[in-house]
């Protein structure tokens, strides 16, 4: 998935979760310029784009995060990585 990709599917989760149709994040977009954007609102905003993109942000990239540019780095460099494994369990593998 390229950055481009993601930061268009960002800009549908930031409409989605803000309620508003009229956003349009860019990559140096950050709290301060969505009125909404609140600490409740941060959650629910992390927890769509992991859900979205199937990947979980360790807490210090969510922290860390100064604009809406880090974070679609972060989801798309997640996205170039290879897919781990799954472990076999049990007594048979």
């Amino acid at each position: 998935m390229t950055h481009e990709e993601v930061m268009t599917k960002l800009n549908e989760i930031f409409r989605d979760v803000f309620d508003d149709d009229s956003i349009t994040v860019t990559e140096t977009t950050t709290a301060n310029d969505i009125k909404a954007w609140d600490s409740l609102e941060h959650i629910n905003l992390i927890e769509a784009v992991e859900s979205e993109f199937k990947m979980q942000f360790q807490m210090r990239e969510v922290s860390g995060m100064k604009n809406v540019g880090e974070m679609a780095d972060i989801v798309t460099a997640r996205a170039s990585e290879p897919k781990p494994k799954k472990k076999k369990r049990g007594w048979f593998r």
